[in-house]
């Protein structure tokens, strides 16, 4: 099958299932959409590490403890498909300091930074466990929608993963709406969560890329993307905006 029937076949729902029947051009799409996830997992993991001692109580620090596992074992879990392409695993873990943070006041948009391919919004810190709940939900409601984008990738070994890790991170988004729920019952939580709110909703936003990305026909027609920027963006702020209103916040 050629390079380009394979496009063809994949446009229509075809799925490709090892390394041996990947052409070029798909590999190197889907090896970046892995790294993405990789990296994207890797650092909120580090991030989030720090807030296990910012946690008021003993179920928040289990519920913290437990996000910064998944988050770690999700990457793992990827990063073993992508060593199956030759990707020297061991090297990839200490390539990028995960931990590192931006400056609070940056602004770099949905820009990607020397290699690294983590989502911009995981270049940002956290301040305090109230600024952590609240970048928790807005962060694991946009992976809620993504990982339903890309359980349907045409790479099947893959898709299988984010079915499998799917449900764990809708659970972490979950974890966060009880405590964010917690914290809005007093006005001191309340005024903290609005803050946290206008700081980083605009932040997880810009991880849906572009309204108009020329990439999108692209992978479109390798069957590694289905739904439009647009479409994935206007349901998360769609599920942003019932849970504000369910907080009145």
């Amino acid at each position: 099958m050629t390079e380009m029937s394979i496009e063809d076949y994949l446009a229509h729902g075809g799925k490709l299932t090892s390394p041996g029947n990947v052409p070029a051009r798909y590999r190197g799409e889907l090896l970046r959409l892995m790294a993405s996830f990789v990296d994207s997992e890797l650092a909120a993991s580090a991030g989030f590490a720090d807030s296990i001692n910012d946690a008021p109580g003993i179920k928040s620090r289990i519920a913290a403890a437990k996000i910064t596992l998944e988050k770690a074992d999700h990457a793992e879990r990827v990063l073993r498909l992508m060593a199956e392409f030759g990707v020297d695993t061991d090297r990839y873990e200490g390539v990028h300091p995960w931990a590192d943070r931006l400056p609070r006041d940056a602004d770099i948009g949905a820009t990607r930074r020397d290699g690294d391919m983590r989502l911009s919004v995981f270049h940002y810190p956290l301040q305090g466990w109230i600024d952590a709940v609240v970048m928790n939900v807005l962060q694991g409601l946009a992976a809620k929608v993504q990982l339903t984008e890309l359980s349907q990738v045409s790479y099947q070994p893959l898709a299988e993963v984010f079915r499998a890790i799917a449900p764990v991170e809708a659970r972490h988004a979950e974890l966060g709406i009880e405590g964010l729920t917690q914290i809005t019952r007093t006005e001191g939580g309340r005024a903290a969560a609005e803050a946290s709110l206008a700081y980083w909703l605009p932040r997880v936003a810009a991880g849906f890329g572009a309204a108009n990305s020329a990439r999108f026909e692209r992978l479109s027609r390798l069957g590694l993307r289905h739904r439009t920027n647009a479409a994935m963006l206007a349901e998360w702020e769609a599920e942003i905006a019932a849970l504000r209103t369910d907080l009145t916040l």
